[in-house]
Order: structure tokens, then C-alpha cells, then sequence
């Protein structure tokens, strides 16, 4: 036995002595995030349930949603208010219902049905495991890129596009991605918007989800997926998701969506068939209390921003005092400008075992393998930590038994067999 190996078991042991229970599994709020928006509880007043000539308690109103919500979220995606549709809590949601119409209708431009033609969807890993779970719950293959610290590897994307028409588009997180924090490049996604596709109807589906979760003061730049699309002479090609379940309840936001009229005008039709309309109610109290929010959605996110970020802050501060500056040779770990998640690479392939180990430790992580299809990483080195729900104390102390387990599964890999 090794002397680190030694040391690793050791320090493992008392860790384990301590009988914690920690959990950086999921990427939700805190309740400090919460409180930021208990004041949108009481925002709306009995005059506030009658705006733009709707009674917001009645059925009327259509399906894009409320004038008002519209003209905010378009805002926020820095588009046209008709080219946004508002609906209900999360933007995974609307995922799902434009997946399925898909299947069931094909887009705008499609020859039918997407069922009936094998369909295949590009995603990103390491990616989004809800992503994953949607889309094969739906019948799609999905086909993998690597995630490059400029967005999708486009070589790659090309060449899977280039020759097969049952590609039918890529589902990826354009700003911040999840877990990594990488952010598209202007470059990209111009290629992106102007790729020569074999399926005529190819379409980008960027789940924008964290958009406005920056960080730090320097921010990278989201890209208008709606304005390349329609400058590179195919309007229909994205679908632009976002929401507000991590700006204001998690539980109780409004998902929306941005692309073209047409898109819009495609989308409103199938809703219209299975729904009288988006909670309204719900639309106005948001708008309501982001519009008077000190310095609107940016200030929200400006205090959000003062309670996540030292906790990103903490992951780093343990991993390189636990491991060594960089890791140590033991792991690397991404260290983005926004998002919500941190993505960590171990050097061997024993990320199974860093979970397994953090586990009976009383330390919960997501499972090694959630960033990739089916759960299937074959390297077995990435993991995803997930700082933002847990106290900064919480936080600190779990990083740095998630270190203790990365140093003992490392060691014991690579002991003299």
C-alpha cells in the first residue's frame, strides 16, 4: 500500500465518523433565493386582475399569454413581443409539448409526422439529464457532440446533419450551459443558424434556461438565436425556452418561449386545441413584481448572484486546498461566469466511485453518468456539483469531503494491483 493510498483511507475514515447528510445533487435554489421573491405573493391588487381589455379570472385571452408578459419575456430574450409565447411553469414543459406536436404533426416545413421517420436529435455532453429523459420518453435517438468551451463542436454537428435527413435538430443550453458554464460564441451560432441540413426542417431548440444567472461582472453574451435564423434565411429554425423557475419560485414561475411569428402562430394552434389558455393570473403577478423589483429582472438577478456566487466560490477554495492548486493532478473543474452548476472531470475514471464513496459518507451527488444518455459516461470521470440549494457552510464542509473521496478513489486506482 501506498503511502497516499494510506493517508487517502485515513482521512476517508474520519470523514466518514462524522455522520454527515449533505446534499449537492440538485440544482435548485436556496431559500434565501426564495425570500428575494416572497414579496410577489401580494403583488397583484384586485384592479390588477382586469388589464388590456381581459378579465385575467375568465377564460379569454388566448394562449400566448397576456399582453403584458409578452412584452416582458420578449425583453428578456431580446426579441419581438409577437415572437413569444407564455405559458405555464417551466420551459421544460413547453419542450415537451413541442417535441410531442412534433411526433405527432412534424414543424412547419416537415412532411408529416416525426414519428413515422426514425427521428434523431443532437444533444451536448456532458449535458442535461432531463434533456436526455425527455426526448427518449419521446422515441428519439440522440446523437452526441462534445460541449467545447465555445458551444457544440460544429464539426462534428455538420457532419451528422450534412448527409441524414432523420436528424431532426440539436437540443442544447446556448449560455451557461448545464454543467459545464460554457456560453456559445457569435461564431458558432451564426453556423449554427445557417448550417446546410439534409432534413429541411433541422431546427435549434436552445433551452436558454439560464440566460440572465450571471455571476460575476463579467458576463458573457447570449446569442439571438430568432434574429440568426431569420437573417440566415430560415425563420422557423429555433426554438428559443426560458423561464423563470430559478429567478423567482421554482415551483410556481412561467416557462415562455421565442421563434418565429409563424412558429408562434404553429404553437398557439395545438395549445389552443388542448388548453383554454396559461394561468394569466400567475402572468400578471410576475410581471407586476418584476417590473417594480429595484432595477427589474437584472437587479433580481444582481441579488441572486450575491448569495450563488460565493458558494462557486467554495467549490473552488475546497477542491484546491483539498487536492492541490488546479486539482493536484487528481481533478480539473470548470469555473464559469454564470449558470448553476460546475462541472467536474476526474483524472482517472472513477467518478462512480467518488459518488459511491461520497455517498455512504453521508454526501449526496448527482450520480456519475447523469450528464450523458441513459446515464452511460464512458470515461466515468464527470461529475456534476450542484452548490446553489445548500447553506455556504454546508457547502464548504461537503466540498471538502467530496475531495477526501476524489483523492481515495484515485489513490486506490491506482495502487499496485
Amino acid at each position: 500500500m501506498t503511502d497516499r493510498l494510506a493517508q487517502a483511507q485515513t482521512d476517508y475514515a474520519r470523514l466518514k465518523a462524522r455522520g454527515l447528510k449533505l446534499n449537492m445533487q440538485r440544482g435548485q435554489p436556496s431559500d434565501a433565493d426564495f425570500d428575494l421573491s416572497n414579496r410577489m405573493v401580494n403583488a397583484l391588487s384586485v384592479e390588477d386582475l382586469k388589464q388590456d381589455g381581459l378579465d385575467l379570472r375568465n377564460y379569454p385571452g388566448g394562449v400566448a399569454g397576456i399582453p403584458a408578459a409578452c412584452a416582458l419575456f420578449a425583453e428578456f430574450l431580446d426579441v419581438k413581443a409577437e415572437n413569444v409565447l407564455v405559458w405555464n411553469n417551466s420551459s421544460l414543459e413547453l419542450q415537451g409539448l413541442i417535441f410531442g406536436f412534433a411526433m405527432l404533426h412534424g414543424l412547419r416545413g416537415s412532411q408529416g409526422g416525426w414519428v413515422h421517420q426514425k427521428p434523431k436529435i443532437i444533444v451536448t455532453v456532458p449535458g442535461y439529464d432531463r434533456h436526455f429523459s425527455l426526448l427518449e420518453t419521446l422515441g428519439f435517438e440522440l446523437l452526441t457532440v462534445d460541449m467545447q468551451p465555445d458551444g457544440p463542436d460544429m464539426a462534428a454537428t455538420e457532419q451528422l446533419v450534412a448527409r441524414d435527413p432523420s436528424v431532426k435538430g440539436i437540443l442544447f443550453v446556448p449560455t451557461y450551459s448545464n454543467p459545464g458554464g460554457e456560453t456559445i460564441s457569435a461564431a458558432k451560432a451564426k453556423q449554427l443558424a445557417g448550417l446546410k441540413a439534409a432534413a429541411p426542417d433541422f431546427t435549434i431548440f436552445a433551452d436558454d434556461a439560464y440566460r440572465v444567472h450571471h455571476l460575476l461582472e463579467e458576463r458573457d453574451t447570449p446569442v439571438n438565436f430568432v434574429a440568426l435564423c431569420r437573417d440566415a434565411g430560415v425563420p422557423d429554425r429555433a426554438f428559443v425556452f426560458a423561464s423563470t423557475s430559478k429567478v423567482t419560485f421554482a415551483g410556481a414561475g412561467l416557462g415562455f418561449v421565442a421563434s418565429s411569428e409563424d412558429n408562434i402562430k404553429w404553437l398557439s394552434k395545438y395549445l389552443n386545441a388542448q388548453s383554454i389558455g396559461p394561468n394569466k393570473v400567475e402572468q400578471a403577478r410576475h410581471v407586476k413584481f418584476l417590473r417594480s423589483y429595484p432595477g427589474g429582472v437584472e437587479g433580481l438577478m444582481h441579488d441572486h448572484a450575491k448569495l450563488i456566487a460565493p458558494k462557486f466560490q467554495a467549490v473552488y477554495d475546497a477542491l484546491n486546498e483539498q487536492l492541490g492548486e488546479g486539482g493536484g493532478g487528481y481533478a480539473t473543474w470548470a469555473t464559469p461566469r454564470g449558470g448553476y452548476f460546475i462541472s467536474l472531470d476526474t483524472a482517472e475514471p472513477v467518478a462512480a466511485r467518488v459518488v459511491e464513496l461520497a455517498d455512504a459518507a453521508g454526501i449526496s451527488l448527482t450520480p456519475a453518468g447523469a450528464t450523458y444518455p441513459a446515464g452511460q459516461d464512458q470515461a466515468n470521470r464527470n461529475i456534476r456539483l450542484a452548490p446553489t440549494r445548500p447553506p455556504l457552510e454546508e457547502v464548504k464542509e461537503a466540498m471538502s469531503g467530496v475531495a477526501t473521496c476524489i483523492r481515495l478513489a484515485t489513490e486506490e486506482y491506482r495502487a499496485p494491483k
